[in-house]
């Protein structure tokens, strides 16, 4: 899904290329997340400051029903629940996954979006 960059400042950036996938892992979140920045760091990913324009941005949005909160990690994504551009391709995929804060399914999400 091809979307708009969000955010101040970045208005005049080029559109994002956003999608989702959705697996089972025995991997930790902490280790799941490790191996997402390891993936960044190979494709060129550098992070200089804030909002620095890449070329790669992997999330870790939802990992079963675990709910964490540490230093650089927080699952669900904090903000997964505002972002049409998670919820779309998310709902292609898994639309009754459910969001294990407020229990809503990623279709429900979506729907309230759109309202």
């Amino acid at each position: 899904m091809e979307t708009a960059p969000v955010g101040a400042g970045l208005e005049n950036d080029p559109p994002y290329l956003n999608a989702v996938g959705v697996g089972e892992s025995d991997l930790s979140p902490r280790e799941i997340l490790d191996r997402l920045l390891a993936i960044e760091r190979a494709a060129g990913r550098t992070r200089p400051y804030t909002g620095a324009p890449r070329t790669l941005d992997l999330d870790l949005i939802l990992a079963g029903s675990a709910v964490v909160n540490e230093e650089g990690l927080q699952v669900p994504h904090p903000r997964f629940r505002e972002r049409r551009f998670v919820l779309g391709p998310l709902v292609e995929l898994e639309p009754d996954v459910t969001d294990p804060v407020t229990g809503q399914t990623a279709r429900e999400l979506l729907a309230r979006l759109a309202d």
